[in-house]
């Protein structure tokens, strides 16, 4: 009697957990190979386990709307239960989420897009106003003392990374020359030392990554021995560049919490499949100001993936 009670609990759980089993399915146009989408890839695994669903990450081989807008549509065909994506280039890759939503799965964007998300027929974004953080990251480096600066874009197209150079040319309100780079950190480390070197009152390096080109900008910047002379600040985390914060041989970075974009679309589809449950509104995960004072204290987080 006792082995039929058990079994039949097994069989109940069994049946339980079948019920809620969902496929999401999240299409980036970051590769989980950057370090920067790998903490956002961790956010959607951790997600996933924590809400009993199975979610996959897919993301281009390189920056490529036509490769992205494939994957998307590849991804409808499978008729998930929920898709996530990023958004860099709304009128590429409208086509592609409007046969999601024309298919009733609920979409969620998450990091790039949130001035289009709504429009283009997702539920909530997940994610920073890129504007408004370029905006502040240049309003702290002209506190800071900032005169001529160069925005270093490693995706010259990519439109949130394109709009963080907007915003902070109009917060620095001082000179800004848009530096375009490649993501290879010895092309990013060329680049911005000759920058440094053929104009002597380039006082400002404003990075768009910092894996990709904070940590190469403080390369550069020793290498053209300007140190204490140049003020560096980037977006996004990375443990050496964190290290370079805390040491004072870089500003700040401005930390839109990645881990967060990964992990919060996955509960917010379990819990809307499950309960139609969803927020009301986008939901910011930054911008956040990481100085000095704070950088040593995520650096250990940062090296494990979840900052």
């Amino acid at each position: 009697m006792r082995a039929l009670r058990i079994a039949f609990a097994t069989a109940l759980a069994m049946f339980a957990g079948s019920v809620n089993a969902q496929n999401l399915i999240v299409v980036s146009h970051g590769q989980a190979s950057d370090p920067f989408w790998s903490v956002v890839k961790n956010g959607v695994q951790q997600a996933a386990k924590d809400m009993n669903v199975h979610a996959e990450y897919r993301a281009p081989e390189t920056f490529d709307m036509v490769a992205m807008a494939k994957l998307i549509e590849a991804a409808v065909n499978q008729r998930p239960d929920g898709i996530i994506v990023s958004i860099p280039d709304a009128s590429a890759l409208a086509p592609a989420i409007g046969k999601a939503v024309a298919a009733g799965i609920p979409v969620i964007s998450m990091n790039s897009g949130s001035d289009v998300s709504r429009k283009l027929g997702a539920l909530l974004h997940v994610g920073q106003d890129e504007f408004d953080a370029g905006k502040a990251a240049g309003e702290k480096m002209k506190a800071l003392g900032g005169k001529k600066a160069i925005c270093v874009n490693q995706e010259v197209g990519n439109v949130a990374l394109d709009l963080r150079c907007k915003g902070f040319t109009e917060g620095f309100g001082g000179a800004v020359r848009v530096l375009p780079t490649s993501i290879d950190p010895a092309d990013v480390k060329a680049k911005i030392r000759a920058a440094l070197e053929s104009d002597a009152a380039v006082d400002t390096v404003m990075c768009l990554g910092a894996s990709t080109v904070g940590e190469p900008a403080v390369a550069a910047v020793e290498a053209a021995g300007r140190n204490g002379k140049v003020r560096i600040g980037s977006f996004d985390l990375s443990a050496n560049y964190l290290k370079a914060v805390s040491a004072g041989t870089a500003a700040f970075a401005i930390d839109q919490q990645q881990y967060l974009q990964g992990y919060l679309p996955v509960v917010f589809l379990a819990n809307y499949k499950r309960y139609g449950l969803i927020p009301g509104g986008n939901v910011p995960s930054g911008p956040n100001l990481i100085t000095k004072e704070k950088a040593a204290q995520v650096v250990e987080l940062s090296a494990k993936g979840i900052r």
